[in-house]
This record gives C-alpha cells, structure tokens and sequence, in this order.
C-alpha cells in the first residue's frame, strides 16, 4: 500500500489493525484516507454507499469496508455479488 500522508510505499502482511501506523510518518494506517474507496467527491467521501459516516477521516476507525489504498486487497460490492451467486447457484443446483 502507500501512505496517503507521506506517500511513501508500505509492505503490509495480512490485516490492517487499527493499531498499524505508517512506519516512515506514524500516521493511522487503518483510516478513510488510507483506504480504496475514499474520494472527496463523493457522498461522505466514500464510494461504498453502505458504509458509516466517518467525520474524521485521518484517525483510525473500524469501518467493514477498508481496504489499503493501492492494494490489491479483495472486498467491496463487486465480490459479495460474485460470493452471493454461488452461493445461490450452490443452492438451487440439480
């Protein structure tokens, strides 16, 4: 991922705690602005329409929807769609 504050690149193994900072500015790693779906634009500056209302976006919080900005990471609505089809393929097959 990279650091939305001091744009420096950040290896991360697995999960990102509410405890991870950034190792070169010590900032919140797990926050709005740090995450794939903040954009100023948008209502709440999120783009997952599902997701609380966040007023600080540069504090650590516990948002379902985080995702490292830059990452590859799997979530969002895209794959729940594709999880609940097979599931409801899985269900209904012969």
């Amino acid at each position: 991922m990279v650091c939305a504050f001091c744009n420096k690149k950040i290896r991360t193994h697995g999960k990102v705690t509410r405890q991870d900072v950034c190792p070169h500015c010590n900032r919140d790693l797990r926050c709005c602005k740090q995450c794939k779906y903040y954009d100023q634009g948008a209502y709440n500056e999120c783009k997952e329409v599902s997701a609380e209302r966040i007023l600080d976006k540069e504090r650590a919080n516990f948002c379902d929807f985080f995702i490292p900005n830059g990452s590859e990471g799997k979530g969002g609505i895209f794959n729940r769609t594709k999880e609940a089809r097979a599931a409801l393929e899985a269900l209904f097959k012969k």
